[in-house]
């Protein structure tokens, strides 16, 4: 029997500092979950240790990696993760040379030769990897796991991928009960209305490809379902763990109403009583009346649809288009009103073929349909997106720094938009959330029901004041938080070695190895 321990990455310079702190998502992240389940129904010995809603203390980590005494470590990571992820690997390996060191997620499917260079992972599991660590723990060979980059010496071997798992039922109970009870700590009502909450799916994947999505980075061009019996089965356990709601994380949950009505059927048939929300955005050409009323009756009070733009032209370039067309999206939005379900929207400003004109016709769109709340971002090109493939072969990457590849980001810092220039486009998405939010009286009488309704009006007064400070005042920040980010990577490179290790890498050594990397 071997002993694990899972590793999710601080959120902290991704959403702490800047106005996406005001939504911090830092419910238990859902692989860490999926794999702990593997692991102990395997036998093996799991320790989950979720960084999101904690500031980043590598002298923590270590003191916890020396007391548990892993025979793994696994670390999972997004873009604005990924130097996280690296500096971990230095740390346990400055620990104990022995100690399995294991990375997955976005990032490293995306860029896994990249990531093994650049850091001291042992292997990256590239794509899906519920089972790997525990197929590593009961004694596999690396050579043997389908999908893996692994060490082998002074090179690295490269596995043939083993497909995707086709029985989602396959998989066992995630491993929910491993995470702390303070695991909700900074969860904020905008998020979820109904603390303790977790992370939950009912399907993987996705047929559609926008050009800015990366999620078949880890779960393929496909889409595949657990039955619906499955799917009360998990809630259910999540309520008898105590939790009391669950963000469904699926990329189109609704896309097949037929079965999507049979879950709801099965939730309300084993009588449970589990708030939950479609958090991904669902698409609009997906949405249906009695879908979505067996969806309020089964739990669920909140859908977020994914509008992105409100230009058809704009659409069609990035990827969407087809039948979610917005029209469509003025339809669903109220097929959601008539349901009873709180309808929130998605939108981005600097997408594929925008324009300043397609630009202002996003702003004028989201004041037209009745949503409850709206969210604003500038696009970013993420690793292993057709958008970054593309912009990269037409050199308009300027950096490969991932802390910068924030959520809400200095987008001009990170690539050249091809048909605008930066401060345009921030232009717009300030005057976004003016227009959208302050200067629509529709809206604001809207919310201030919902309020009401909801006995919210306290919280949304605060969260609204602080937003709007942050928008305007974004910069300086940025400015701020980024001194002291830099500060503290001084002061732990100025550390003993034996206290810190040398995993502390200075930021301007590590970036021009990461060009350097990327550049070949």
């Amino acid at each position: 029997m071997g002993k694990a321990l899972l590793i999710n990455p601080s959120y902290f310079r991704t959403y702490g500092s800047n106005e996406g702190g005001l939504a911090f998502p830092v419910y238990p992240i859902l692989s860490l979950s999926a794999i702990g389940g593997a692991l102990k129904e395997r036998g093996h010995e799991v320790k989950i240790l979720d960084l999101s809603y904690r500031q980043y203390d590598p002298s923590m980590i270590r003191r916890l990696i020396l007391d548990e005494k892993p025979d793994a470590v696994g670390i999972t990571a997004t873009t604005p993760l990924a130097n996280q992820m690296r500096d971990m690997s230095f740390l346990v390996k400055d620990i104990s040379e022995d100690i399995l060191t294991i990375g997955g997620g976005a990032h490293p499917s995306a860029l896994p030769m990249e990531t093994m260079r650049e850091s001291r992972l042992d292997a990256i599991v590239s794509g899906e990897g519920d089972f790997v660590l525990a197929d590593l723990l009961d004694g596999r060979e690396m050579e043997d796991v389908p999908g893996l980059y692994w060490r082998n010496g002074n090179g690295i071997r490269v596995n043939m991928s083993g497909g995707l798992l086709e029985d989602l039922d396959d998989l066992p109970m995630p491993a929910w009960e491993e995470y702390p009870p303070d695991c909700n700590e900074k969860m904020t009502r905008i998020i979820a209305r109904h603390s303790p909450v977790s992370t939950i799916e009912f399907s993987r994947g996705c047929v559609f490809q926008c050009d800015f999505c990366g999620s078949k980075n880890t779960m393929g061009l496909g889409y595949r379902k657990k039955s619906p019996e499955r799917c009360a089965d998990e809630l259910l356990k999540l309520q008898h763990l105590g939790f009391r709601e669950a963000v469904l994380v699926d990329d189109i949950f609704t896309s097949d109403n037929e079965w999507a009505s049979r879950v709801c059927e099965a939730i309300i048939r084993k009588n449970v009583k589990m708030a939950w929300t479609c958090t991904n955005g669902i698409r609009v050409d997906s949405a249906n009346p009695e879908l979505f009323s067996l969806m309020k009756r089964a739990g669920c009070y909140r859908v977020y649809f994914g509008f992105e733009s409100g230009n058809e032209d704009v659409l069609q370039a990035f990827g969407k288009g087809g039948r979610a067309t917005l029209d469509k999206g003025v339809e669903a939005v109220e097929m959601a009103r008539d349901a009873g379900l709180e309808p929130n929207g998605f939108f981005m400003v600097g997408l594929t073929g925008d324009t300043e004109k397609s630009m202002q016709d996003t702003i004028d769109y989201a004041r037209r349909v009745r949503l409850d709340t709206m969210k604003c971002g500038m696009t970013t090109p993420y690793p292993g997106t057709p958008m970054f493939r593309r912009l990269r072969q037409e050199g308009r990457i300027k950096t490969f720094d991932w802390d910068q590849y924030t959520v809400y980001n200095k987008a001009e810092e990170i690539y050249d938009h091809p048909t605008l220039d930066w401060e345009t486009v921030k232009v717009f998405f300030k005057k976004f959330y003016a227009e959208a939010y302050f200067k629509n009286p529709a809206y604001m009488w809207r919310r201030f029901c919902f309020m009401v309704k909801n006995n919210e009006i306290f919280w949304n007064v605060w969260y609204t004041l602080k937003f709007w400070l942050m928008i305007w005042g974004k910069e300086k920040a940025a400015e701020k938080e980024n001194y002291e980010f830099e500060h503290e990577w001084r002061r732990l490179d100025t550390k003993p070695k034996d206290q810190i290790g040398t995993y502390a890498v200075p930021r301007a050594r590590s970036g021009a190895a990461r060009r350097k990397t990327l550049a070949k």
